[in-house]
C-alpha cells in the first residue's frame, strides 16, 4: 500500500526521500492487515498529516503514543480529533482538565487542536497507524523507528524546539533532546493521567522554556 505524501510540508520531503523504503514496507503491512479484515486508522491519506508543519515554525513537539482506535476519531494528530466528536476522547479530555487547571479555563474548545498547531505545536505519536479497537497494534511494525528518525531531522534543523514527552513510548526517546528543554509526564489516557500527568503542569512548563529562549509562549487555551 502506498502511504500517500500529499500533506506533508516540502521542509520534510528530504527525510521522506530517505525513508521510502520504509514507509513502503509499512504499507504492506498495513495492507495485510486490511486483506485480512482489519480496519485501520487514521484514513491512508491522514496517516502522515501530522508533517504539514514546516519544521521552521515547530515550537513545541507534544509526543504520544498511537492513533485513537475508536471509529472516526483519529485525524493524523495525536491526540486531536474531529471538533464535533462525543463523547470526548479521554485522553484529550484528560488533557483539556489539566490545561484549565494549570493555566485557566479555555476559552473556546477545539477538539483539532488547530489553534496549538497554528502556534507551531507539532502533535505526533510514536506509531502512525492502529487497528479498529486495538491500542498499541501497530507497534513494531516499524514505526517506532521512523518517528525517531523524523524527530532526529526535526532537531537537526530546528535546535530550539521544547518536546513534551507523554508516556512510555514518547519518554523513550528522551535522549534524543536537549535536557533542559524536555518535560516528562504520564500518558493522559484514563490508565495514567492520574499518575504523573495531572499537575505535571507540564503546559505552563513548557512556556516558561519558551520565554527562555525568548520565543513565544503557547496560548493553550
Amino acid at each position: 500500500m502506498y502511504i500517500p505524501d500529499a500533506l506533508v510540508h516540502e521542509s520534510w520531503i528530504p527525510f521522506l526521500d530517505s525513508q521510502r523504503e520504509k514507509l513502503d514496507e509499512l504499507g504492506d503491512h498495513i495492507e495485510g492487515a486490511i486483506s485480512n479484515g482489519a480496519v485501520c486508522f487514521p484514513d491512508r491519506e491522514l496517516i502522515l498529516r501530522a508533517f504539514e508543519m514546516s519544521i521552521k515554525d515547530v515550537r513545541v513537539l507534544i509526543l504520544g503514543q498511537d492513533p485513537y482506535p475508536t471509529p472516526g476519531h483519529a485525524i493524523g494528530y495525536s491526540f486531536a480529533t474531529h471538533t464535533d466528536v462525543r463523547p470526548i476522547p479521554a485522553s484529550l479530555r484528560n488533557i483539556i482538565k489539566e490545561v484549565s487547571n494549570d493555566v485557566g479555563p479555555l476559552t473556546t474548545l477545539d477538539l483539532s487542536l488547530k489553534s496549538w498547531r497554528a502556534q507551531g505545536v507539532l502533535l505526533l505519536n510514536r506509531v502512525l497507524t492502529v487497528e479498529s479497537g486495538m491500542v498499541g497494534s501497530h507497534r513494531k511494525l516499524g514505526w517506532e523507528g521512523f518517528t525517531e528518525s523524523a524527530i532526529e531531522f526535526l532537531i537537526k534543523s530546528n535546535s530550539h524546539v521544547v518536546a513534551m514527552l507523554w508516556g512510555k513510548d514518547a519518554e523513550s526517546l528522551k535522549h534524543l533532546f536537549d535536557p533542559s528543554r524536555v518535560i516528562i509526564t504520564a500518558h493522559p489516557s484514563p490508565l495514567s493521567a492520574n499518575r504523573g500527568f495531572f499537575g505535571s503542569k507540564t503546559f505552563s512548563k513548557c512556556n516558561e522554556l519558551l520565554r527562555q529562549m525568548d520565543l513565544q509562549p503557547v496560548d493553550w487555551r
